[in-house]
């Protein structure tokens, strides 16, 4: 089934606690990090974590689009949340890392901007447990999603099969009604969400809808028969 990650980039953050409640039928709570200095734009950090994962049951799914990534991200794991992910790009050894936040507790991602390729990567993916591709240049919400990247997802996809493994393959950037589709039949199984779904005038319903389009469009997809 379809993962929907609602992300709190796109919610109130004058109101992140009933935010938060409003999404709580999601899988997992999108977590944008930013320090203005990987990507251009500031959000917030582990003490706003710490307050979120005490604020609601869903877990959360903290992208860090931060430098010296070997060193916070692990602070992030232990600030409560279930699933870190790094940027390669941002990441001076992407296995140790890795291999801490496993042995920390969590999930380990990690992020490939557009531009970056997957397959130099190809020999690493067994250490993870999620690869996120970027569908936008990672900084801001709301824009629109690159179509450029469905191959991407693709090849992806085939190396995950290919590997035999068990790895999540996360989309983030521009998903909607209209994208999400594309995404799913390409090869992607977690998908994060934002405007979509936090400017809908029922968030709950937002996410239950995009994860049937998700299902459906995976199941008539050639990558997930017998899957």
């Amino acid at each position: 089934m379809a993962q929907i990650n609602p992300s709190i980039l796109s919610a109130d953050f004058a109101r992140l606690a009933e935010e938060a409640k409003a999404v709580e039928g999601a899988d997992w709570l999108h977590v944008d990090v930013m320090d203005n200095h990987f990507v251009p734009n500031l959000t917030l950090g582990v003490p706003v974590v710490e307050a979120l994962g005490r604020a609601t049951d869903t877990p959360l799914d903290c992208h860090l689009m931060i430098e010296d990534a070997d060193r916070w991200a692990p602070q992030y794991v232990e600030a409560g949340a279930g699933s870190v992910t790094f940027h390669v790009e941002a990441a001076a050894a992407p296995v140790r890392l890795a291999r801490e936040i496993r042995a920390k507790g969590a999930r380990a991602s990690m992020a490939l901007k557009p531009a970056t390729p997957v397959e130099p990567y190809e020999d690493l993916l067994p250490e993870l447990d999620m690869l996120l591709i970027m569908t936008v240049e990672p900084g801001f919400g709301g824009q629109s999603f690159l179509d450029i990247m469905l191959p991407k997802i693709r090849r992806t996809r085939e190396l995950i099969r290919k590997h035999g493994l068990e790895l999540w393959l996360q989309v983030d950037g521009g998903v909607s009604a209209t994208t999400i589709e594309r995404c799913a039949e390409a090869g992607a199984d977690v998908f994060v969400a934002g405007s979509a779904v936090y400017g809908a005038g029922d968030p709950a319903e937002a996410v239950r809808g995009l994860r049937a389009q998700a299902d459906a469009a995976t199941a008539a997809a050639s990558w997930a028969c017998g899957h």
